[in-house]
């Protein structure tokens, strides 16, 4: 065999190994109550069965409700592991589809307020979690909190969820201005949940575009839209994801192809191939040695 032949194929081979970047998506809304929860724990199931291997983070550190939504007894949770008392395998709980769960705690107002180095100290622990990920998504708690544009600026996209509602819309748009203006945020991508079609979906994208044309100049990628479907709701009710309970409902297939969609979209520059740049990008530039020499 000739040399260009040879080398060609060791280059094919190292491709082959590299190992997959793994892609941050933190998914925000601007207010409470628009299916935000319900978004990622569908997208994470479905991201499952693509056979990528998914991990979700409830950041909502307050007020935690992935587990309650899915009807998991959590034994641990995130503020066992800021209290040194687990690690974090320890407090990972299988969830459906193959998702695997790190659970927050609900009720304790502490972890509504954390400081950048207890921020920087949660995804340290990430860095050196022993099972491989390719997916992790951040469910953050709703609103502009501290502890939500922190995670938000440390991920690589943001999806933000919107309804067809004035204050949804509002709200969504208060959150893109602040990540922008504050934490130089530029990946956005909207998912309109509950519309009647996808026409629907588009236009209230559009209204929300509009805004952010007109005094931000932000670009957003409407990634797709979730249309109303009672199975959705009968799937709530069961506590168990609809992409797992009805896989051929509307809504279920809406979730796999927002799945499809985001598993194609572009790498961001300076992926790394762990998670350690979530740790990098948690903190301001100014105070990233602060945080990092206090979380390891």
């Amino acid at each position: 065999m000739r040399q260009p032949e040879l080398a060609g194929q060791a280059q094919g081979l190292a491709r082959f190994r590299r190992p997959r970047p793994v892609r941050v998506l933190a998914v925000a809304s601007g207010k409470g109550g628009v299916g935000k929860t319900n978004v990622s724990v569908n997208l994470g199931v479905a991201f499952a069965a693509m056979q990528r291997r998914t991990m979700l983070l409830d950041a909502d550190l307050g007020l935690a409700n992935v587990d309650v939504l899915l009807g998991l007894e959590v034994p641990y949770n995130l503020s066992h592991l800021l209290s040194g008392e687990r690690e974090l395998e320890e407090i990972v709980v299988p969830g459906p589809g193959g998702l695997r769960i790190v659970p927050a705690s609900s009720g304790v107002a502490r972890l509504a307020d954390l400081t950048l180095a207890e921020h920087a100290g949660v995804i340290a622990a990430f860095s050196s979690l022993a099972e491989p990920v390719d997916i992790l998504i951040v469910d953050v708690a709703a609103g502009i909190s501290p502890s939500v544009l922190q995670f938000c600026a440390a991920a690589q996209d943001v999806m933000v969820v919107v309804c067809d509602e004035p204050s949804s819309l509002t709200d969504a748009y208060a959150l893109v201005k602040v990540l922008a203006r504050d934490h130089g945020v530029r990946r956005f991508h909207t998912i309109t949940n509950r519309v009647d079609s996808a026409a629907h979906g588009r236009r209230l994208h559009g209204k929300l575009q509009a805004v952010c044309d007109r005094f931000l100049d932000i670009p957003l990628q409407h990634l797709g839209a979730v249309p109303e479907d009672p199975l959705l709701r009968r799937a709530v009710q069961m506590q168990t994801p609809v992409v797992s309970a009805y896989p051929t409902s509307p809504a279920a297939r809406a979730f796999k192809d927002l799945a499809r969609l985001a598993d194609n979209l572009p790498e961001p520059r300076g992926m790394s191939g762990s998670i350690e740049f979530f740790l990098d990008r948690l903190a301001d530039p100014g105070q990233r040695e602060e945080a990092f020499e206090a979380a390891v």
